[in-house]
């Protein structure tokens, strides 16, 4: 009892501080709703790359990837760690930019699909309604994995009810979210980022050196069938309830599966999410001076790829340490190795600030899903249709009741316990990834983009997600693979076709475009910057 009482401190202490950050900067948030969504466009290049990384990855980071990479091996964790990491550097290479720039000369648009209508000039307001309601939808998920995450991180850490605990983190981020805005979001999220890498570089160093060394840890995994290998994936053997098998002691594994190039594409193309997760975009927009962005891009990648080796490498060192034990005994509950390995690794009070990782994950992400939703409904339904004359009050005052009714719909999808962070996340990333993604790029770089194809493109893009996961995957075969990929094609065909098709934009339109295509920052005289300003 003395230890976990000792871990409950530690997280106590840090969700304090996280209070914290809300508190000082409720003021600042609630001036205006350009400061409450966008922070008044003043992140610095550090904040908005970490708080970028840290409201993406979330506790899927912690939990999710080193799950699956404990469960089956390399490949799937591997493959998509590298798709990832790709598609961090290429969207802050090729979209950040070009993002910031569009959406100030767009209107001075405060969300995607503000900026998405804006750019196309909309009368009637059907992008906005398309955008806000697929935002709803996949946000409403992805909000549901945090708490899946919070109930199972709780539940097992302390052995209560999961569906208590998962209400109680609900709750923490619902009010959190509602107290501070894009700016608190921010400022916690890049405090963050740096508990979560410090996390998983801890737990990495200190577990292989508890494990006997790196070659000890390489063994293990070889005497696995398919384990480390980048081209198969291992099979534990299960019972009916998805438990795993083990004789003498030992957990079984069935022959290797085949992870041919088809399933590596489909791995791969996890990168085609970042160009149209509202969350990474925000932060594109939002920092301070687009001279800015190529260190940004420089800060992200490095973190992004630090910590994804790190998680990775965590679920194949469990193998080692943890061969078999009942509390990772399921493909679910395999998502508690990094919990696990903390708490046999270090002294209470230290992995109570690392479990306080995971809670940090999960908060950087499930605010910035609430806040985008909110603002989804609030600014680009209310104000952008229902009542474009609303107040800044009324307008903040729909935010917060769309935040608890999304909040609300998020925890009836987790109730279900036996819930997988992974697969839970991975199709609401398709979804963003395919809605968005296709018309964020054509908007940016082809002129040629009218209205009637970006609607298109994005109905197009999110059903298609929808069809491929529920009715065309469950055949197997070549339709087993990840439905991010096709669901993106087919939006970036029809955008093409349609806009080919119909009218071409107006002058004024395609003069905008090539305004934004050479866009500067106007001069500004060198100011000295206190601590609140720099985020």
């Amino acid at each position: 009892m003395g230890e976990k009482l000792d871990i409950l401190i530690a997280m106590a202490g840090y969700m304090l501080i996280v209070i914290l950050i809300g508190v000082f900067f409720a003021k600042r948030s609630q001036a205006s709703t350009e400061n409450y969504f966008l922070g008044g466009r003043s992140l610095g290049p550090w904040v908005a790359a970490m708080s970028a990384e840290a409201s993406d990855m979330s506790g899927w980071l912690l939990m999710g990837l080193p799950g699956v990479a404990y469960w089956c091996g390399l490949a799937d964790a591997a493959w998509t760690a590298i798709g990832l990491a790709l598609g961090t550097y290429i969207n802050w290479l090729l979209v950040s930019r070009r993002l910031r720039s569009y959406s100030i000369v767009s209107g001075d648009s405060i969300t995607v699909p503000d900026f998405l209508s804006n750019r196309f000039h909309e009368k009637k307001k059907v992008i906005l309604g398309v955008s806000a309601i697929f935002i709803l939808i996949f946000f409403t998920v992805y909000a549901a994995s945090c708490f899946v995450t919070c109930g199972k991180l709780f539940a097992g850490l302390f052995d209560l009810p999961y569906h208590a605990m998962m209400l109680t983190g609900a709750a923490f981020v619902l009010i959190y979210t509602i107290l501070g805005g894009f700016l608190a979001e921010s400022a916690s999220d890049f405090m963050q980022a740096i508990v979560m890498i410090l996390a998983l570089l801890g737990v990495l160093i200190f577990g292989v050196n508890h494990a006997g060394g790196i070659g000890a840890v390489i063994d293990n995994a070889k005497d696995i069938p398919g384990f480390l290998s980048l081209t198969s994936i291992a099979s534990p053997i299960v019972d009916a309830n998805g438990v795993q098998q083990t004789a003498n002691g030992i957990a079984q594994f069935g022959q290797a599966g085949s992870y041919g190039w088809i399933t590596i594409l489909s791995t791969l193309s996890w990168g085609l999410g970042y160009f149209g997760v509202p969350q990474v975009l925000l932060r594109f927009m939002a920092i301070r001076k687009g001279s800015e962005l190529n260190r940004s891009r420089r800060i992200a990648t490095v973190w992004c790829v630090i910590s994804l080796v790190a998680a990775v490498s965590i679920g194949i060192l469990g193998r080692k340490i943890f061969p078999f034990d009942a509390a990772l005994a399921t493909k679910s509950t395999s998502e508690n190795i990094f919990a696990q390995l903390s708490q046999l690794l270090f002294h209470p009070v230290v992995a109570g600030i690392i479990m306080a990782g995971i809670l940090a994950a999960t908060i950087s992400s499930s605010d910035s899903y609430l806040l985008i939703a909110a603002s989804a409904v609030s600014k680009n339904i209310y104000e952008g249709i229902v009542k474009k004359d609303a107040s800044d009050k009324q307008v903040m005052r729909v935010s917060r009741i769309v935040l608890l009714i999304v909040a609300l719909i998020g925890i009836l999808i987790a109730w279900d316990e036996k819930s997988i962070i992974f697969e839970v996340v991975s199709f609401a990333w398709a979804g963003f990834g395919a809605t968005f993604g296709p018309i964020i790029l054509f908007s940016l770089f082809w002129k040629r983009t009218n209205r009637a194809g970006a609607i298109a493109g994005m109905i197009s893009g999110g059903a298609m997600v929808f069809f491929w996961k529920l009715v065309l995957k469950p055949i197997g075969g070549v339709f087993g693979i990840y439905e991010l990929l096709p669901a993106f094609l087919v939006s970036c065909i029809v955008i093409a076709v349609v806009s080919l098709s119909t009218a071409k934009p107006s002058a004024e339109i395609e003069e905008e475009f090539e305004r934004a295509r050479t866009y500067q920052d106007a001069p500004q005289e060198p100011v000295q910057m206190n601590t609140a300003e720099e985020v």
